[in-house]
């Protein structure tokens, strides 16, 4: 077997690399490279399901970051558990072929209670009181101690929320050093996302500084893993799962549904909560994707009408449409509504500002029923959003309860998205690797990238059996 770990730089395109990535254009250019066709939708763990069983999200279930889940009336974003995921993982597949096979999962999404030998992936705890405290899932549960006493506490606010930045990928860059270090597992599978999220906050068909300045880091924390790994034998495939294009329209469906009397609300203290249970239909957003289930069937066509006559979307796909985009899994929506490639979906569905939850200006990721890229803004109407930060602080420090409620509930800072499949190459995801005889083809799907792993790791002829 030969040891291989997976580079997994979120947001990285053929276009970005370049004059501001001089490691990466130099070993990119002394191997091989390939564009990668994404599944629909091109969202994290879509992607990323995908890569790991070689199948499409009909066959393992991952229909987006996030879905209805109907028993419980429920709308869930960014679990964690690997059971969500309903086909086997690259590492089960090389596990039966060779027995001494070990996996170290680093900050791949569904990567709780799997069957990888090492995990770690941030996983905060929530005490009583209110409290969001930075933490992590490590197997072994050990780990989880071992990296914060010699790394220092998971830096949680700089991996999500207005002040992302490269320092939580360059925290996840050194664990895996740690972890490489003491097991030294066959696959390592790596996930740096600065890349991404800061993105989201930027046009990325402009050269601003800042943008440059993110490459160049990405670039240094890439230059430092690659050498790192290589000097210790061990190969090294990069990957990313797509490319972000620039957006100026946020749209709300939600808000569509409500004024036409589709969505149900339910008040508590003065906020709206969205009961979704209860809506004759309701829209999940998920960046230029959003899944629009229908609990009122015999409303089914008027759905797809509004649906259809809401400017900025692109696409309604029905019965047929996700058939052909590999997306009639039960999970997903009756329709999904792709988007115009300057527009993307909020979560929105309150319409006087004063009734928005009270999580809608705060970094809440598993509360909002939908994705919200405003997390990475502090809201500048504010008149001093900083001080208002430090206020917060002060009263966590001193015990009292508080609200971080300090993000915009609007979209309209949101310079980049993605989810819609791309109509530039060069604006999609690539994989990269020096060793260039498993890397037969320019072009790729999402689908094939298991079997580049695998072949990585077993060589094409044993390769080729491992995957059936």
């Amino acid at each position: 077997m030969n040891r291989t770990v997976v580079l997994n730089v979120v947001g990285l395109t053929p276009r970005l690399v370049g004059k501001h990535t001089p490691f990466l254009s130099r070993w990119i250019g002394n191997g091989k490279q390939a564009g990668i066709t994404p599944v629909l939708p091109a969202v994290t763990t879509s992607m990323q399901a995908t890569y790991l069983t070689g199948t499409m999200p009909r066959e393992h279930g991952i229909v987006g970051n996030g879905w209805y889940f109907r028993a419980p009336g429920e709308i869930h974003f960014w679990m964690r558990s690997d059971r969500l995921v309903k086909q086997p993982k690259v590492w089960e597949v090389a596990r039966e072929q060779e027995a001494s096979f070990t996996c170290a999962n680093l900050f791949w999404r569904y990567a709780t209670h799997s069957s990888a030998d090492y995990i770690v992936v941030e996983r905060p705890m929530y005490p009583a009181d209110g409290r969001k405290i930075p933490d992590l899932y490590t197997r072994p549960a050990g780990l989880r101690f071992d990296l914060q006493e010699k790394l220092g506490q998971f830096p949680l606010f700089k991996f999500w929320g207005p002040d992302t930045s490269i320092t939580g990928s360059e925290w996840i860059a050194n664990a895996a050093k740690l972890v490489e270090a003491r097991h030294a597992p066959t696959l390592t599978l790596l996930y740096l996302p600065h890349l991404d999220y800061n993105l989201q906050r930027l046009n990325p068909d402009t050269e601003s500084a800042t943008i440059a300045t993110d490459l160049r880091a990405v670039d240094t924390v890439c230059r430092d893993l690659i050498t790192f790994y290589e000097r210790r034998g061990v190969q090294v495939m990069l990957l990313s799962e797509y490319g972000l294009t620039a957006v100026s329209r946020p749209i709300a469906l939600n808000r569509v549904f409500r004024r036409n009397g589709l969505i149900s609300v339910r008040e508590e203290l003065g906020r709206e909560l969205l009961e979704p249970g209860d809506c004759a239909a309701f829209a999940v957003a998920d960046h230029q994707i959003a899944h629009v289930y229908v609990n009122d069937w015999a409303r089914r066509d008027e759905v797809g009408r509004l649906l259809e006559a809401t400017p900025g979307v692109a696409e309604v796909l029905g019965v047929e449409g996700k058939r052909e985009y590999g997306l009639d899994h039960p999970r997903a929506g009756a329709f999904v509504a792709v988007a115009e490639p300057d527009a993307w979906f909020t979560y929105y569905y309150w319409l006087d500002d004063a009734k928005a939850p009270d999580f809608a200006p705060t970094v809440e990721i598993h509360r909002k029923p939908g994705y919200d890229p405003a997390e990475l803004f502090m809201d500048p109407d504010l008149r001093s959003p900083r001080l208002r930060a430090a206020g917060r602080l002060l009263q966590k420090k001193l015990g009292f309860r508080y609200l971080m409620d300090v993000v915009p509930i609007h979209g309209d800072l949101v310079q980049s998205s993605h989810g819609r499949l791309p109509g530039d190459a060069r604006k999609g995801p690539l994989l990269a690797t020096q060793q260039t005889d498993r890397l037969r083809a320019d072009r790729l799907h999402a689908t094939d990238v298991r079997d580049v792993i695998l072949e990585h790791v077993f060589g094409a002829d044993r390769a080729r059996s491992s995957a059936g």
